[in-house]
């Protein structure tokens, strides 16, 4: 009887440890639980990313950033065909209107976006309103090897000139930068309003010149290190692969002016991460992350308060003049016009 009551104590006691021992446990749990914010992004950089931009905003807020990377179409085809759990999404402005137009972002707060008073007036709503900032915004214009041209090209209309002919590369017409080249065409027949039927006769009369279309810029690199082009459109982020493979190779703004390029951020519909995200989305455009990126050489400030150095400077869009001389196209007109456009490449221009 005495040793029944002695195991029944022990049993007793043991039980009560347990379930301290599980509650301290759950305490530590609950502690430890964070939520998750997918964020669908490009995947270059990652490891800049992770440490210097996502893991500070981790750690303020408890949350675990997990990444889906790809290209543009593709991310944005997975969200389309609800095969993600992705709740902020980067997109070229290109893409971004796609997704607005197939109606796949929520609306934003733009209450909670207090860093939109220190960012550029074009980056504020390059879609409109309803929908994301733009976080960074690159330059397409034009670079080429001063050695293996007979001037320095300082325009859009040096790329039709007799010197060039079976020198240089243009991006393809189904590119982020493809539309924009089919309006510099338009610039460089003289009109002032776009004008598709001059845009294409230029662009008929520049074919001669192009030893190939690029879809990627790392073919542009590949042709402009190995002396297949002298010239050729692209992105200025991209310039410090050229100099690196070219060192003597120039980037310029042409007179009539470059062209924006905009990555934006959206919060992506039926999210139930909605403040969060927007609040992600805040700190990307603050100072801190905008600077960081910037003097990383990774993308290019929207932030005003970010200031650089000359040589800080060097390869990035910066600053107010710079931002103001840029060419936006409205997005919703290409996006309209584009299927027109790529059968119309196809037919008239192609090969």
């Amino acid at each position: 009887m005495k040793m029944k009551k002695l195991v029944s104590a022990v049993t007793a006691s043991s039980f009560l440890l347990l379930a301290a021992c599980s509650s301290d446990d759950t305490a530590n749990s609950s502690k430890e639980t964070k939520e998750k914010l997918v964020v669908s992004t490009w995947g270059f950089n990652e490891d800049f990313f992770r440490n210097e931009i996502y893991a500070p905003f981790e750690e303020e807020n408890n949350v675990e950033i997990v990444l889906d990377t790809g290209n543009n179409a593709d991310r944005l085809n997975k969200v389309r065909q609800g095969n993600s759990d992705v709740d902020v999404i980067f997109l070229s402005d290109y893409y971004a209107q796609q997704g607005i137009e197939d109606d796949l972002f929520e609306t934003i707060d733009r209450s909670k976006l207090s860093n939109l008073d220190n960012i550029y007036e074009a980056a504020k709503a390059p879609l409109g309103e309803d929908y994301g900032p733009a976080y960074t915004i690159a330059q397409f214009g034009i670079a080429y090897n001063p050695d293996e041209v007979a001037k320095p090209i300082t325009s859009w209309k040096d790329l039709w000139s007799e010197d060039l002919k079976g020198k240089i590369t243009i991006p393809s017409i189904t590119s982020t930068t493809g539309p924009m080249i089919v309006d510099a065409a338009s610039l460089v027949s003289g009109e002032q309003a776009f004008n598709e039927d001059k845009a294409f006769e230029q662009l008929k009369a520049l074919m001669p010149s192009v030893v190939k279309e690029y879809g990627q810029t790392s073919e542009y690199v590949n042709m402009f290190a190995q002396g297949e082009i002298a010239a050729g459109p692209i992105m200025e982020m991209y310039f410090a692969d050229l100099q690196e493979a070219v060192p003597n190779a120039e980037f310029v703004t042409p007179a009539e002016g470059g062209y924006a390029v905009m990555n934006t951020m959206n919060v992506v519909k039926d999210t139930d991460q909605k403040e969060l995200s927007e609040k992600f989305i805040n700190y990307i455009l603050g100072k801190e992350a905008q600077e960081k990126s910037a003097k990383n050489k990774v993308d290019s400030p929207v932030n005003t308060q970010v200031e650089l150095t000359e040589e800080e400077a060097e390869g990035l869009t910066y600053g107010e003049d710079v931002i103001a001389s840029l060419h936006t196209l409205d997005m919703k007109f290409i996006n309209d016009n584009l299927k027109g456009w790529i059968d119309r490449w196809n037919r008239e221009l192609v090969q």
